[in-house]
């Protein structure tokens, strides 16, 4: 359990919140644009509401699960927090979607929407991302 908390400090304190434009161009750069049929813009809404950007944001959900890291990625299904049951789709620890360090967070991401579910597992996706004008979420980024 000390282990486990040490690497959630440790993950805390190497957190970084992206601007708008970098973090479009990080996706951009991990093949994130047009994956799955999901835009660049979709992916970068999706982060603002989920985490404002935030590598190290968390919530507790009301079925006692977290949401991790950037994009929000649920402990339920798709990363082991070290207590309870869990899918674990993505085969990681929840605490590396914590770090400055995407890669993680990213491929689980892309996990997830190969699920039957796609993008819509993200409920911030539905409520503010989608059938909207996104432009403005990539523009000026020269992405």
């Amino acid at each position: 359990m000390r282990g486990l908390v040490f690497l959630l400090l440790v993950a805390v304190a190497s957190a970084k919140v992206f601007e708008r434009c970098e973090w479009a161009r990080v996706l951009k750069a991990n093949g994130m644009d047009g994956y799955r049929g999901i835009s660049l813009a979709d992916w970068v809404c999706l982060s603002k509401w989920e985490s404002s950007y935030n590598t190290r944001a968390t919530n507790v959900n009301t079925d006692g699960s977290t949401d991790y890291g950037i994009f929000q990625i649920n402990s339920r299904y798709w990363c082991n927090k070290g207590q309870g049951t869990t899918s674990n789709g993505c085969n990681i620890r929840c605490s590396e979607l914590l770090t400055d360090g995407v890669s993680v967070a990213i491929n689980c991401a892309k996990r997830v929407v190969r699920d039957p579910n796609g993008i819509r597992a993200w409920v911030a996706w539905g409520r503010h991302c989608e059938n909207q004008d996104l432009r403005s979420y990539v523009a000026g980024c020269g992405v």
